[in-house]
């Protein structure tokens, strides 16, 4: 590195002249930091503009977009504390007369006699090597199958466990639920699923539970279990699974289970009803949830809009670039506070992509749905745009035509928004407006990208990795430029130096004669 010398020759400010020099020559790269701070600002507003969009995509696909939406149902029931009923999954409302004859209820069986067992200490004080069961119960279906994928089987070393731990371990792996009474010394198993397992193929009766020792004597020795509950009921110490029994619409049938579905709808059996006794039910749609679902759509594309609009109209101050750090440092916090507000103003102004964007969502919302035989457009369901042509599209929701619509026919709503189409007219309008949500979306990435792009996969990241290159072959071309001008401003100090020391000598050498 050169020596700097600083005016001292001189006596002039070399340091503030240099300084002064750059000051010009670094003009050149603080446009360049400026455009690219700009373009920061650009694309994390891009940015800001696809989180919203996808906010609003979003919605649609977990509201309009889902039939579970439209198909909400009020269930009333004559007898709620017999038979509960919800809707599940039917598009049309349901109604009916039902009388329950018996609840479904589980398999049990437990101990012959007291085992004695002190259910904290480890099993190996009761019982010696290595133990291996297998447990089988009735599944959900009302079948107990013997297949290696369906039973349960553990093998385990007694001084591992105590019978809680590994009554625990049984509870959460296999299909019983099993525990240890202290009081009778028993212990104590239930089928997790209900029903009666019914086989006429066998001439022995069927087992909801069967339990079997594959190595050692722990379920039938150790702790007095009978090997399957049809013989423990025969025994007084067990009871077999019971169906269901009930008449639906006439017609009386069995289920292993107290919950289960008719025509996507699910009933759950609580007690019998008494002897005589016919329990009524209907369904109608539950309007409140369905409007409140498409009011939340509503609420949030005039947000969309409302936003988008605002950025693309925001006033753009051209006199106002992105402060360099030296102005910064020039400035009080609130004078920069207000430069950069308007620096940042208007960095989507005009822009194309949002634009044709809100066009492509006006348009999806506007046009009809061809090939429906009921509501073909969101003006015949009370969804309109504002009269006020200021609001640039938004909707607004006459309710009560709505709640009518609804009523009428909430499945010919749902079909409005989500009817399958192969093209742009034949395709629901949720459907249609996702379509144009996610093509904006695309066109925004590919701009500016998102927050796990690399700069080289979208056009503004490349630019900004441009800009880099270029700002640092500038900062290193501005130190080679300072340098020059320090090493001329030390070749003038030097020459001034021995001009200096010349003249001294010559006026040392004149003041030395005499007169």
């Amino acid at each position: 590195m050169n020596m700097r010398i600083g005016g001292l020759a001189s006596g002039m400010d070399i340091d503030q002249l240099v300084k002064d020099l750059m000051k010009a020559e670094r003009m050149p790269l603080d446009k360049l930091t400026q455009r690219k701070t700009y373009l920061e600002w650009q694309r994390d507003d891009y940015r800001a503009m696809n989180k919203l969009l996808q906010e609003l995509d979003d919605l649609i696909f977990n509201g309009i977009g889902r039939q579970a939406s439209f198909i909400q149902k009020t269930v009333s029931s004559s007898n709620p504390d017999a038979v509960s009923i919800r809707n599940i999954n039917s598009v049309t409302d349901f109604s009916g007369s039902l009388q329950v004859h018996q609840i479904a209820k589980a398999a049990s069986m437990y101990s012959k006699q007291a085992v004695n067992i002190d259910p904290n200490k480890p099993l190996s004080n009761y019982v010696t090597g290595t133990q291996k069961i297998r447990i089988q119960a009735i599944d959900e279906n009302g079948k107990l199958e013997d297949t290696a994928e369906e039973w349960y089987e553990l093998e385990f070393n007694p001084s591992d466990y105590t019978l809680n731990s590994l009554l625990k371990k049984i509870n959460n792996e296999s299909g019983v639920n099993t525990f240890f009474d202290p009081v009778t010394q028993r212990v104590s198993i239930t089928a997790k699923n209900t029903g009666n397992i019914e086989n006429p193929n066998v001439s022995y009766e069927p087992s909801e539970i069967v339990l079997t020792d594959l190595t050692g004597n722990f379920l039938q020795g150790t702790l007095a279990l009978d090997w399957k509950n049809a013989i423990a009921a025969d025994n007084g110490v067990g009871t077999h699974g019971v169906n269901a029994s009930f008449t639906y619409n006439g017609l009386t049938t069995t289920r292993s289970t107290n919950t289960f579905q008719i025509n996507g709808f699910e009933l759950t059996l609580k007690k019998p009803t008494a002897a005589g006794e016919e329990i009524t039910f209907s369904s109608a749609p539950d309007v409140d949830k369905i409007v409140d679902t498409i009011v939340k759509f509503v609420d949030k594309y005039n947000e969309v809009i409302e936003k988008i609009h605002a950025e693309t109209n925001e006033k753009k101050f051209r006199d106002y670039p992105p402060l360099t750090d030296e102005q910064k440092e020039a400035m009080e916090e609130k004078e920069i506070e207000l430069w950069e507000e308007r620096a940042r103003s208007g960095t989507l102004y005009r822009d194309s992509i949002l634009e044709g964007g809100l066009t492509q969502m006006r348009q999806a919302l506007s046009n009809p749905v061809s090939g429906l035989l009921s509501f073909d457009q969101l003006s015949e369901i009370g969804i309109t745009t504002t009269s006020n042509y200021l609001d640039n599209g938004k909707l607004t929701i006459d309710e009560d035509k709505l709640r009518e619509a609804i009523s009428k026919d909430p499945n010919a709503v749902y079909q409005l928004f989500n009817k399958d189409g192969s093209s742009s007219s034949t395709q629901g309008i949720a459907d249609r407006l996702r379509d144009s949500i996610k093509n904006t979306i695309q066109s925004i990435e590919e701009k500016a990208g998102k927050a796990t792009s690399t700069n080289k996969m979208f056009s503004i990241g490349k630019t900004l990795d441009d800009l880099d290159d270029r700002i640092s072959d500038f900062e290193r071309r501005l130190i080679e430029i300072e340098d020059r001008y320090w090493r001329q401003f030390s070749v003038m100090e030097q020459a001034i130096q021995r001009t200096n020391q010349q003249t001294m000598f010559l006026m040392n050498q004149f003041g030395g004669g005499s007169y």
